[in-house]
């Protein structure tokens, strides 16, 4: 089932209504966590692993359940300073997204033990902390990510520090401290998150070398993650994607076109697994088009779309890189940019464009969808596999052949292939699973969640405790 327009708002307003008595006043609070160098943040997290490594897994998942509740509480002031620090993205669902995160991240129930008994005795396989991990993370979604990975990572007895990327700074440190609050409100240590007040290239280099470290969790560019795959440490990478949309003959096109516009507008394209461009089979494009239309799509055609063009790329000395000043904006606000008025109710830019126009091969993170003609399905999944890059990261497909979408997802193999939804239900909201806002894509691990965060250790006991 889609999200609407006034679903969100609905569920904003019951937010508010709740949270209302205990967000009037933000950074009230010492910040705990926060350190001047790097050097400094890892020292106090090792103190602090080695506490939380003897906690129970009860008491673990008591300082989980509390930063759950405080996530829930301060969902509307990180929106808010999201949006402030960065410029990009929308506050509703920026809310939405940390409800997301307190509600469907997996806590310690995601660390399980295997088991066989026989004649020969007894053997497990346990899930065990890796000690300190490194985390990068990034200006998208700068508090979700750290929150979400602060969860899993304690569940499996592990701290943390971040290197928060500089564009995001407060917010990511403001959802450090809360989750500092919360274990030292349960009775556990500070310093189980901690990041730098000012985050460089620098700190992040000695964040993937130092000897302290055990394991890194990068979520950002491709540059980020090519640096911590060459650190030399075990790293989970998170990179960039650039999801295409297959739409087939067979497709329920009215249901589709609300999907895809969903997707695609969610937190104004931020999300790394949103719709990037859609490649739909000929025949059906000029109905898909007015199905987008009436649900909040406004159609470029001729010169504006070369105006677009320019508007939303910079050519710095041959390298082509997205205007910073459009990238997470309203469409309204990019559309004003190309000298084009129009109310709230447009989500998203659309367009006709040939197989290798610029806006489809590029990720933009911009409410925009370039959409390419194709003779066939065949034709379709082919280019689409070009669009992804060999990101392996996310796809989506629109189709009731079942042969179709079999074939598009073995093509693919992405880490998330959604089918006739929005893209969002891939990270549990409107849809079934849990919710991660770091998918390694690059490093094969997926959707990551506590038992990510641990390394699997093999418990052996000969001819003893098997009572069969």
């Amino acid at each position: 089932m889609a999200i609407n327009e006034s679903q969100i708002e609905e569920i904003v307003k019951q937010v508010l209504l709740n949270v209302s008595g205990t967000t009037k006043v933000k950074n009230e609070n010492k910040a705990i966590g926060i350190f001047e160098d790097i050097e400094e943040a890892i020292d106090a997290a090792k103190i602090a692993q080695k506490k939380i490594k003897k906690m129970s897994m009860e008491q673990r998942e008591k300082i989980i359940t509390r930063i759950r509740e405080k996530t829930r509480e301060n969902a509307k002031i990180m929106s808010e300073m999201a949006v402030e620090e960065t410029g990009m993205g929308r506050v509703d669902h920026k809310i939405l997204k940390h409800l997301l995160v307190a509600d469907k991240t997996p806590g310690t129930e995601d660390i399980t033990t295997t088991a066989w008994s026989g004649d020969n005795g007894l053997t497990l396989i346990e899930m065990g902390a890796f000690g300190v991990i490194g985390g990068i993370t990034p200006s998208t979604n700068p508090s979700c990510t750290v929150l979400c990975n602060s969860i899993g990572m304690i569940a499996g007895g592990n701290t943390v520090v971040f290197n928060p990327h500089p564009g995001a700074v407060k917010v990511s440190n403001y959802a450090v401290t809360l989750v500092n609050e919360a274990s030292v409100e349960c009775g556990g240590p500070e310093n189980i998150a901690c990041s730098v007040t000012k985050p460089t290239l620098d700190s992040g280099k000695i964040l993937m070398t130092h000897k302290d470290i055990a394991l890194l969790a990068v979520t950002g560019g491709p540059g980020v993650v090519t640096a911590a795959l060459k650190s030399g440490k075990r790293a989970l990478g998170a990179g960039a994607g650039n999801p295409p949309v297959v739409v087939d003959e067979t497709a329920d096109l009215q249901s589709a076109a609300k999907h895809i516009v969903d997707g695609a507008t969610f937190d104004n394209n931020l999300p790394c697994i949103a719709e990037k461009e859609v490649v739909a089979v000929e025949s059906i494009v000029e109905e898909l088009k007015y199905h987008m239309i009436n649900n909040g799509c406004y159609e470029l055609k001729g010169s504006d779309i070369d105006k677009l063009v320019n508007t939303v790329l910079i050519n710095n000395n041959g390298i082509i890189g997205l205007n910073r000043d459009c990238v997470g904006k309203d469409a309204k606000v990019i559309l004003k940019k190309l000298g084009i008025e129009v109310d709230d109710s447009i989500r998203c830019i659309i367009f006709d464009a040939d197989e290798d126009h610029i806006l489809v091969l590029e990720e933009l993170m911009m409410p925009i969808l370039g959409i390419v003609k194709v003779e066939n399905v065949d034709e379709a999944i082919k280019l689409a596999v070009r669009y992804e890059h060999g990101n392996r990261h996310s796809a989506h497909m629109h189709s009731k052949n079942i042969d179709n979408l079999t074939k598009y997802g073995r093509e693919i193999d992405t880490a998330i292939f959604v089918k006739n939804a929005p893209s969002y239900s891939a990270l549990g909201f409107n849809g079934e699973g849990y919710c991660t806002f770091t998918i390694a894509s690059r490093t094969g691990e997926g959707l990551t969640s506590g038992k990510t965060f641990t390394k699997s250790r093999r418990c052996v006991l000969s001819d003893g405790l098997s009572i069969r």
